[in-house]
């Protein structure tokens, strides 16, 4: 199938590589006729507009500044008129840290990189979807905001904040032909996250046992999710976040660890 995005005018952030990178390919087969490929790191946003074609523009944009979410929206209105497609891709876990190691610097961080931006960013660009009557937001948050996540409970709270924005603002902007949805992804293999490369190898070997699906997870795998919220095929879908995770929720959680020097919980295939 293609073709579901044909002629959409699409801004995905954080989109150098991983997941937004797979969303912009994927948006592009599917006939997208602008996409704005943004992210901190421009080499990286370039790789992945060539890659995409000449109707990608790499801008190099640090999601955690207002003014450049603003000069990026500016830019997409003067030029195409319009953002039929907002994907809020941007976001990190920093490093893990348990609450009584964090500091206000670390929580202002991961606040600005995780909600902060995808609050701002929507605000921007929902005034001329609501005036066309037409548009998709997707935000991407975590499975470890539909979660419990010991590991780093602020960060936790942060992703389950844009699954309750997404829900609102959702319901809120409906009736005015506009869909919000989000996707909440777990263990996919990327720069971010590339846990068979960091673990072990016989850890790394184990890790299709773990997982429900019987593998790790892909960016493709989130992209075509994306795809799917910021195409007509969701057009009855409002205010939804999808656990894009191969069926981890649904299998269990964390658990509590007593081997492992230093970490007193475990997502993973160890002995506990």
């Amino acid at each position: 199938m293609g073709g579901l995005v044909e002629g959409k005018v699409a801004v995905v952030t954080g989109a150098g590589n991983g997941i937004g990178a797979a969303t912009v390919a994927l948006l592009a087969d599917h006939g997208a006729a602008a996409l704005y490929v943004t992210d901190v790191d421009v080499a990286s946003a370039e790789r992945v507009a060539s890659a995409a074609g000449a109707r990608a523009t790499a801008i190099g944009v640090d999601v955690r500044d207002p003014s450049a979410l603003e000069a990026l929206r500016a830019r997409v209105i003067d030029e195409h008129g319009r953002a039929d497609v907002l994907v809020n891709n941007a976001g990190h876990y920093l490093h893990p840290t348990p609450l009584e190691e964090g500091t206000p610097e670390h929580w202002q961080g991961l606040y600005e990189l995780n909600l902060l931006h995808i609050i701002h960013a929507t605000k921007l660009f929902l005034p001329s979807m609501i005036e066309r009557r037409s548009g998709a937001i997707v935000n991407v948050s975590s499975v470890e905001g539909v979660r419990g996540y010991p590991v780093d409970p602020v960060y936790g709270a942060f992703k389950a904040a844009a699954v309750q924005f997404t829900r609102s603002v959702g319901v809120d902007v409906a009736a005015h032909g506009v869909r919000v949805n989000g996707i909440a992804p777990d263990l996919t293999n990327s720069e971010q996250s590339n846990f068979v490369a960091w673990d072990p190898p016989d850890v790394a070997a184990r890790w299709g046992h773990y997982l429900p699906l019987g593998r790790m997870g892909e960016p493709i795998d989130q992209a075509r999710v994306i795809l799917f919220l910021a195409s007509e095929l969701s057009s009855f879908v409002v205010g939804q976040t999808i656990n894009t995770d191969g069926g981890t929720v649904e299998a269990g959680g964390w658990f509590r660890s007593e081997r492992r020097p230093g970490r007193r919980w475990t997502n993973r295939p160890y002995t506990p």
